[in-house]
C-alpha cells in the first residue's frame, strides 16, 4: 500500500511539472486570442502549485500584472484588488529572497499605478512612489524593459499640467522595445512583447500619428499574425483614420 501511495505521488508530481512549465505558452495563446477565461485558469493553476520556484513566482506576478490591468479596464474593481493583493504578497516574498530585484521594483511601480487607476484621488499621495520604484528599477538594471515601460506609462497617464508627456512616454516605450528585441528570447511566445506593440500603436493613435501606428500594426502582425486585438481592432481603426485624412 505504501509503495502504491508513493507511486501515485510521483505520478501526480510528473503531471504537475508540464503544467507549470507550459503556463507561459497557455498565457500567450490566451492573450493573442483575447481569452481571459483561459488566462485566469492558467494563472490560478500556477498559483495553486505548492512548490513553486522563485521563477514560477515571478511568472505568476507577471500574469497577475496582466490580469489586473484587464480587470481595471472592465471595471472589475474587487477582482483587481484581490489579485493585486496576491501579487504584492509574492513580491514581498521574492524581495526577502533578493530575487530579480529590478523586476520586482518595476512591478511595484506598476501596481501602484493600478491603485491610482482604481482610485484617481490617490495620485497625489502615492504617485511619487510609483515614479521612485520605476526609476530604481532602471537604475539597478538599465536593460530592464519593464522598468522603462513603467516610466512610459507614468509619463503617458500623468496629466500634462503635472509633467506628463506622451512624447516622453513614446521614447520610453520604443527604448523598451529595442531592449526586448536585443534579446531574441524575449520576443518568442511573450505576451509582454506583443502588449508593448499594442501600447505603442495605441499611443501613436492618441498622438494622431497614424503612419507610425500603421507601421507598428504591420510589424506586430509580422511577429504574430494571429493577434486578434491588432488584426481585428487596432489595425482596421488605423486604416480608417488614414483613409479619412
Amino acid at each position: 500500500m505504501e509503495r502504491k501511495k508513493y507511486l501515485l505521488i510521483v505520478f501526480f508530481g510528473i503531471l504537475l511539472v508540464p503544467s507549470v512549465g507550459q503556463s507561459h505558452i497557455t498565457i500567450y495563446h490566451a492573450y493573442i486570442n483575447g481569452d481571459m477565461v483561459a488566462w485566469k485558469s492558467a494563472m490560478d493553476s500556477l498559483d495553486a502549485v505548492q512548490r513553486k520556484t522563485n521563477k514560477d513566482k515571478l511568472d505568476l506576478i507577471n500574469y497577475q500584472y496582466g490580469y489586473v490591468a484587464w480587470c481595471i479596464d472592465r471595471d472589475k474593481k474587487k477582482e483587481a484588488e484581490r489579485y493585486m493583493e496576491k501579487a504584492e504578497e509574492q513580491i514581498g516574498y521574492l524581495q526577502k529572497q533578493k530575487y530579480q530585484e529590478s523586476m520586482l521594483l518595476a512591478y511595484k511601480a506598476a501596481f501602484i499605478g493600478y491603485k491610482i487607476g482604481l482610485s484617481p484621488q490617490k495620485a497625489p499621495f502615492i504617485g511619487s512612489e510609483s515614479i521612485k520604484y520605476a526609476k530604481q528599477a532602471v537604475k539597478s538594471d538599465p536593460s530592464n524593459a519593464l522598468g522603462h515601460i513603467q516610466l512610459g506609462n507614468i509619463a503617458y497617464f500623468t496629466p500634462r499640467i503635472f509633467g506628463g508627456s506622451k512624447t516622453e512616454a513614446m521614447q520610453h516605450y520604443l527604448h523598451a522595445l529595442k531592449l526586448m528585441e536585443s534579446r531574441p528570447g524575449e520576443t518568442v511566445h511573450n505576451w509582454n512583447y506583443l502588449n508593448l506593440f499594442a501600447t505603442i500603436i495605441h499611443a501613436s493613435m492618441e498622438m494622431e500619428d497614424y503612419l507610425t501606428a500603421k507601421y507598428y500594426c504591420e510589424k506586430t502582425l509580422s511577429a504574430e499574425p494571429r493577434f486578434h486585438w491588432v488584426r481585428y481592432q487596432l489595425y482596421p481603426q488605423v486604416l480608417k483614420k488614414l483613409n479619412d485624412e
